[in-house]
């Protein structure tokens, strides 16, 4: 069985808010469109200010949790992870420009955006799982909620060039 320790489980959401901001940094490029542009670096900072959330909490680990593994009787935690990890549930190790390469028009950077927002809730709500402390669960169902919050807009946004 595979398990991970609250500082890897950090270190990975730090890793995808990071390819989260390079993704909307890169298809913002990509656009023509001035209000779309403005939104997606708009998400863009706000993944910024994500990965210093998950900084911020990793930085506050005690010692012994950064080490410690977390205890899953069931194993799905850490499978979930591992297939998020090797990329089976999106890959974070793929670049943005990648993303955007293979995603097309306008339409399709914002539906790729959105199954990105989805797969980092699907993360997030498992992390909640690996989080010892009741004001860290707290700060990772704000970033959930936000990032609900940013599939409404991208949702919104998709709409409206239908």
């Amino acid at each position: 069985m595979i398990s991970f320790n609250a500082d890897e489980v950090y270190e990975m959401a730090e890793q995808i808010e990071r390819n989260g901001a390079a993704y909307y940094r890169t298809a913002a490029d990509a656009l023509e469109s001035e209000p779309l542009q403005r939104m997606l670096l708009d998400l863009a900072r706000m993944e910024d200010d994500h990965e210093k959330t998950f900084q911020e909490m990793r930085r506050s680990l005690p010692p012994a949790q950064r080490t410690a593994e977390k205890f899953d009787p069931t194993g799905e935690g850490a499978l979930y992870l591992h297939a998020m990890v090797q990329g089976r549930v999106f890959d974070p190790r793929a670049e943005a420009a990648q993303r955007i390469a293979g995603a097309g028009d306008a339409a399709d950077i914002l539906r790729t955006a959105i199954e990105m927002e989805k797969d980092s809730i699907v993360f997030y709500l498992a992390v909640k799982k690996a989080i010892a402390s009741d004001e860290g669960r707290a700060k990772v169902d704000e970033i959930i909620e936000q990032e609900m919050g940013h599939v409404a807009t991208l949702g919104k946004q998709l709409a409206e060039l239908a």
